[in-house]
């Protein structure tokens, strides 16, 4: 007798949406990582930047220069701004996978474990059934001895 899982069809269908599960987890984790990369290159560069404008100011700047540097600030910030909200969407979508993920990992692991379960169920059947065909053939061999 061959063990035959009744629901290997759906078990299959289940590791395959966690396989694309985990495939969309690790992109929405790389573009993440990704976003925060550049959010902080961005920073350093803003912490630079002052760092730079702190040292001019010592020295005596002019005003066209100032107006310059503080125009390129204006739009440093603005970037950061726009990249922290790209951080943040990023952040969500990784989450949302990731409990995407789990779901379907939870899922796939109960059909495992009823797999699991029915095969030793399938065992036991085997197993009485072998014990039932050593008693016929010890009960058959007990009355062919008594009959002589």
């Amino acid at each position: 007798m061959i063990y035959q899982y009744k629901f290997e069809k759906i078990l299959t269908i289940k590791e395959k949406e966690k396989t694309d599960a985990l495939a969309k987890y690790n992109t929405a984790l790389k573009r993440f990582e990704e976003v925060a990369e550049k959010l902080y290159k961005l920073l350093r560069k803003k912490e630079d930047l002052l760092e730079f404008q702190q040292e001019k100011l010592r020295n005596g700047l002019s005003v066209q220069e100032i107006r310059h540097h503080q125009l390129f600030m204006d739009n440093l910030e603005k970037l950061l701004s726009h990249c922290q909200q790209e951080v943040i969407e990023a952040r969500y979508k990784m989450n949302v996978q990731r409990d995407i993920l789990m779901a379907r990992n939870i899922e796939v692991k109960k059909y495992e474990k009823m797999k699991e379960n029915d095969f030793y169920k399938f065992l036991d059947v085997i197993k009485e059934a072998e014990n039932k065909q050593m008693d016929e053939i010890s009960i058959r061999q007990f009355l062919s001895k008594g009959v002589r």
